[in-house]
């Protein structure tokens, strides 16, 4: 396994929580990405106070306003990135911003389902099409090198509680809506795997764990492991992943997860 190494990082959900960690861990690298861009809703926002304190020390880290569930914000996130990258593509697509509703399944409604799906499914696949020119280029700048995170790769942000396989967790939390998006995005993972490979793109979804955030912490339980804990047990499995993980489903410790 060798140590994770890219020129370029798109973080969506950058702002906060796991994403946020991920853009720190990724400037905290001895080789740090050239370009790090941090997608978030609002960069000059309270929310996005620690994102703008890391851009004012960090010079390769690049805020870029994006909501996920815009087509057209996603669109010039995508323009204002590949301007930066100045004819160089993109290694890295952590599709990593999601929401949540705490509630139970009588309580779902048409609403919740759609606003869930268009962030957490719909998002991601939205982010993929945009960003295919400047992936598909970062793998181009790679002839005959193996698939790998280094190269061009979309990591999914997904959970265990999209599988259908494993239900741990329902005593907890329903989320229906939840676990309904990101079931549906671990089958876009497997589909984009299936549609990318041609142009040496690894997509990959993966499992954070019950991670101590705002939205782990939603349902009034304590999450066991620390924001810190999941992104260096991450970055680890990104480091390690080949072709033969691409479309496969996997934690945050590199185990494999049932769809």
């Amino acid at each position: 396994m060798g140590e994770l190494r890219v020129r370029s990082v798109l973080v969506t959900g950058a702002n906060r929580g796991i994403g946020l960690g991920l853009v720190q861990h990724f400037l905290a690298m001895p080789s740090p990405p050239k370009w790090v861009f941090a997608g978030c809703r609002e960069p000059k926002g309270q929310r996005a106070q620690e994102l703008q304190n890391l851009a004012s020390k960090h010079p390769n880290l690049v805020v870029v306003p994006l909501e996920v569930s815009d087509p057209a914000s996603i669109k010039a996130a995508a323009a204002r990135v590949g301007e930066h990258l100045e004819g160089s593509g993109l290694n890295l697509l952590i599709n990593n911003a999601a929401i949540a509703r705490i509630i139970a399944l009588q309580e779902e409604t048409l609403e919740t389902m759609r606003q869930l799906y268009t962030t957490n499914t719909i998002g991601p696949m939205l982010l993929g099409q945009a960003f295919l020119p400047l992936l598909k280029k970062a793998a181009q700048e790679s002839p005959g090198a193996g698939m790998s995170c280094s190269r061009a790769a979309i990591i999914n942000m997904s959970s265990a509680g999209g599988s259908i396989g494993n239900t741990l967790g329902w005593d907890l939390m329903q989320v229906v809506s939840y676990r309904c998006s990101k079931a549906a995005l671990n089958m876009l993972t497997k589909c984009q795997s299936l549609s990318y490979q041609e142009h040496g793109i690894l997509c990959v979804a993966l499992h954070p764990g019950w991670v101590q955030t705002d939205m782990g912490s939603a349902a009034g339980h304590q999450p066991p492991v620390t924001v810190d804990a999941s992104v260096r047990g991450m970055l680890k499995v990104l480091s390690s992943l080949s072709e033969k993980d691409t479309g496969t489903f996997l934690d945050w410790e590199g185990k494999v997860v049932p769809w």
